[in-house]
């Protein structure tokens, strides 16, 4: 069976992102970048190995030398395995404090891998102008009891439900949203309405329809939320947000504006709190191991009339 090269494109394309985390995968999570229902995956990906353009082991795909990729991978998918339900569990512990409506798995474990070195990554949507109480009594149980350790409770990522649109629309931020795995809240399911670009991403696949709907928040969860409910605070969200804001800007103020921007993110509906620039890094790796794909593959990719 003979192939468009841009179904080919779309395979190659999805692989060398991957393989910025050495991350081979399976023919289900492939074909979710395909634009076609009519292609077989797994013969399109047949007809790529046989190219010599990519190769396979074990019923998983990459570009390059397998090493030991696949075995990597075996292994953290079975850690992630072991604590996926721990991690439903803390999610749902998140969605009970004050104003927290939806909580989502992100990062590796929401790919389906956890490594030794990996942490719990939650997304979380809170009520609109309560955003910032929420992560602050969040971040004070985090330091509180558990001694600042964000193995099991990394918290990073805030949003609020009236702006549910992500700012940053590109490869990065829509695997992101696309690989986010569901916890709790039907907000999540107007989040995804409100990130429809991600399907130009990946177009052979919808988001997860899996969502529990808001549980009941605890007593005091509820009381707190009742005292914080008009201008107090609307004082009290405004002050976590300025004091955070001052803190940030006093220990990361070598970042420039630019930069401080991007990773550290701090407006009244978004909280982001990536100073290491993770989107940044794995973008421009990306983009390096594209060009060295295209020096070590010219001929094949020639041969095959794909253009990257």
């Amino acid at each position: 069976m003979v192939f468009h090269s841009s179904l080919k494109k779309q395979v190659l394309e999805r692989l060398l992102y991957s393989e910025v985390f050495q991350h081979p995968l399976t023919t289900q999570e492939i074909s979710a970048s395909i634009h076609s229902e009519s292609v077989k995956t797994h013969d399109l990906l047949s007809a790529l190995v046989a190219s010599g353009l990519i190769f396979e082991q074990d019923g998983f795909y990459g570009v390059f030398d397998p090493e030991n990729k696949v075995e990597r991978r075996q292994k953290g998918m079975e850690r992630a395995r072991k604590l996926h339900e721990k991690a439903l569990k803390t999610g749902r512990f998140i969605q009970r404090f004050p104003f927290v409506k939806g909580v989502g798995i992100s990062g590796s474990l929401s790919k389906g891998i956890l490594h030794q070195d990996g942490d719990f990554d939650f997304f979380i949507i809170t009520q609109h102008n309560r955003l910032w109480i929420a992560r602050t009594l969040l971040i004070l149980y985090k330091k509180l009891f558990l001694f600042n350790s964000k193995k099991f409770f990394c918290v990073n990522y805030f949003i609020d439900d009236k702006n549910l649109e992500i700012e940053e629309k590109n490869l990065f931020t829509a695997t992101e949203i696309h690989s986010l795995i569901p916890v709790v809240g039907d907000v999540l399911t107007e989040f995804h309405m409100a990130n429809q670009w991600v399907y130009s991403y990946f177009p052979g696949k919808p988001f997860s329809s899996v969502i529990l709907s808001e549980e009941n928040k605890p007593w005091l969860s509820s009381l707190i939320s009742l005292t914080l409910k008009g201008r107090l605070g609307e004082w009290a969200d405004k002050r976590c947000m300025n004091i955070t804001f001052r803190r940030w800007k006093k220990k990361f103020s070598y970042f420039q504006t630019e930069k401080f921007e991007l990773t550290l993110k701090t407006r009244r509906y978004i909280s982001k709190h990536h100073p290491s620039d993770f989107q940044t890094k794995v973008l421009s790796r990306h983009h390096e191991l594209i060009r060295e794909y295209q020096t070590r593959m010219k001929s094949q990719l020639q041969s095959e009339g794909i253009e990257l």
